[in-house]
């Protein structure tokens, strides 16, 4: 389900408000040029416009560079709460990781049953760019711990970025439900057009860490519960043909 592109009304408006700004600046620029030189202080108004146009502009850009962030995190949360299927969910995950965050090397962890309080075992829901992994934590679907990053997120819930002394992680991003940390979105590797995660990234992984794992967890319970209304439906249609 593709996310509404219509900026909110008050981001709108305000936009709508400095480019006309920028217009009427232009415009009496423009006037004031094309007047003779009639007055001394033309030169020092058309300075003054010109000053204002710039300053107005440099705001403009900045705002803009803001509301871009603003409608990132507006739809990726759209996005991972607009499906109950927990396949589309974690793919939706991944959608923002890569897009979003430019990760080329990432897994998302989740606890295995409660393997928080026994063996500490966590099942990887999904990877990405793991085929030439060389750290060797990561085989065969799952994580047994050994990375300190990654193992101090996964028991008490707090994000870490990089650099981490005795970590590969770039970010580990605690996936909490109800206060309770249920797994982790570990990201081992940027593209190389993004030299390092940015300060207006955070914003991005705090919004993973109190959306993802609730919107999977939800997908999950509908999945189970669909399923086993499915299974109890067929039930009842073969005791009615019986």
């Amino acid at each position: 389900m593709a996310a509404p592109e219509q900026l909110p009304p008050r981001v709108g408006s305000a936009l709508d408000e400095l480019r006309a700004t920028i217009d009427r600046a232009a415009e009496l620029a423009r006037e004031i040029e094309a007047r003779p030189p009639a007055a001394g202080d033309l030169s020092a108004r058309l300075a003054d416009v010109e000053s204002d146009r710039d300053e107005l502009s440099t705001k403009l850009a900045e705002y803009e560079q803001q509301v871009g962030r603003l409608m990132n995190l507006y739809v990726a949360t759209y996005q991972l709460h607009a499906t109950l299927d927990p396949s589309e969910v974690q793919a939706t995950i991944a959608e923002i990781a890569i897009n979003l965050l430019g990760a080329e090397q990432f897994v998302l962890l989740f606890w295995k049953n409660d393997a928080r309080d026994s063996s500490g075992e966590c099942e990887i829901a999904f990877a990405q760019g793991m085929e030439d992994d060389q750290t060797g934590l990561y085989p065969n679907g799952i994580y047994g711990g050994g990375d300190p990053a990654v193992d101090a997120t996964l028991s008490d819930g707090v994000l870490r970025i990089g650099p981490i002394d005795g970590s590969k992680a770039l970010a580990c991003v605690p996936l909490t439900v109800q206060g309770a940390t249920v797994g982790a979105l570990v990201i081992l590797k940027l593209f190389d057009h993004k030299a390092m995660l940015r300060t207006e990234d955070r914003d991005l992984l705090d919004l993973i860490a109190a959306h993802a794992a609730s919107a999977l967890f939800a997908a999950r319970v509908y999945s189970n519960t669909d399923r086993k209304l499915k299974t109890l439906e067929s039930l009842v249609a073969l005791v009615r043909r019986q």
